[in-house]
């Protein structure tokens, strides 16, 4: 039966040839207007042999220069093949034959308690990829970063070091569970990966359509809360208000207004703006919704057909 240190070493060794190192080059400009090149470091791993890598997209977005070094030594320009902020995921693209895959989970059979090892490559050839070990802490975590809303994470203890977001997040066996995506700052011991399966189902669509296709109410919205209240005398304390509505829209359309106050979608009470996201996840583009919301005091029910998201661009100095 293997020891501890075997099974981390035997597991690490499987999946260390396909973590590789991304530098990239941001153009930010100063006080003064004035724009500087900004180095930055990160991490990835390869998914398959026609050269393509997962990432984070906070690693890459923005970036006027890429450079992918392999674990063997070769280094390659790389190509962002399409970014995703709302689950932080990227994909970058390299010319590349006889590189290495690693085992992707092909399931979602995670246990709280299980061995988690975390892999970066922050330094590049420097002294190798690292590694920390720990296990699985809590599962379908939900975190809100500066930018999205992020849900369904897997927690844990491994430590997530700068320059490691975007690595393989491993099991005991050398299979890939997860991609290491963010830490809590000035919190120690929590760190944060997105589960494989959802990651590659984003990668994909990345890499045929260069953006991710997600349902959408055509609304600007936010939560209801105590200063709202008092300042419309609103009948609820809680629910979203609708801000406002794009003109010929489905929202618009089916007769959606703004000061509506959404209280239920699905048959599901929606407190706030995340759970309405969490009932439109469910949905594809095209499907239809009936919510029911106030409107002067009265109640009353819409139904309504989600529309596509409007897309992310990739940034042109990304394009070069």
């Amino acid at each position: 039966m293997k020891g501890f240190d075997d099974m981390v070493t035997d597991a690490v060794d499987r999946v260390i040839p396909s973590v590789v190192n991304i530098s990239e080059v941001k153009l930010m400009r100063d006080a003064y207007l004035h724009v500087h090149p900004v180095p930055g470091v990160g991490s990835g791993f390869i998914i398959d042999d026609e050269g393509y890598i997962l990432t984070n997209a906070h690693v890459v977005f923005g970036s006027h220069e890429i450079k992918v070094a392999l674990e063997d030594g070769r280094i390659f320009e790389g190509k962002i093949r399409g970014i995703d902020t709302v689950t932080d995921i990227a994909v970058v693209e390299i010319e590349a034959d006889g590189i290495p895959v690693p085992e992707i989970a092909n399931n979602s059979n995670l246990r709280i308690g299980q061995m988690a090892i975390a892999i970066g490559s922050p330094l590049g050839l420097v002294g190798g990829p690292t590694v920390t070990v720990g296990v699985i802490s809590a599962l379908n975590r939900s975190i809100q970063t500066e930018v999205t809303f992020m849900e369904g994470l897997i927690q844990t203890d491994a430590a997530i070091n700068p320059g490691n977001s975007g690595g393989p997040l491993i099991n005991s066996d050398g299979v890939v569970i997860g991609i290491n995506s963010a830490i809590i700052p000035f919190t120690q011991g929590i760190g944060f990966a997105i589960p494989i399966q959802p990651a590659m189902w984003v990668a994909q669509q990345l890499r045929k359509y260069g953006e991710v296709t997600r349902p959408w109410i055509s609304i600007n919205a936010v939560d209801v809360n105590p200063k709202i209240v008092a300042y419309y005398n609103l009948p609820i304390d809680k629910g979203v208000l609708v801000v406002n509505v794009m003109p010929g829209g489905e929202a618009d359309r089916s007769g959606i207004k703004a000061g509506d106050i959404l209280i239920q979608a699905d048959d599901i009470e929606i407190n706030n703006v995340r759970d309405l996201i969490k009932v439109i996840n469910k949905h594809k583009v095209g499907d239809r919704v009936i919510m029911q919301l106030f409107r002067g005091g009265k109640k009353f029910q819409v139904e309504t057909r989600l529309e596509k998201a409007p897309s992310e661009r990739i940034p042109q100095q990304a394009e070069r």
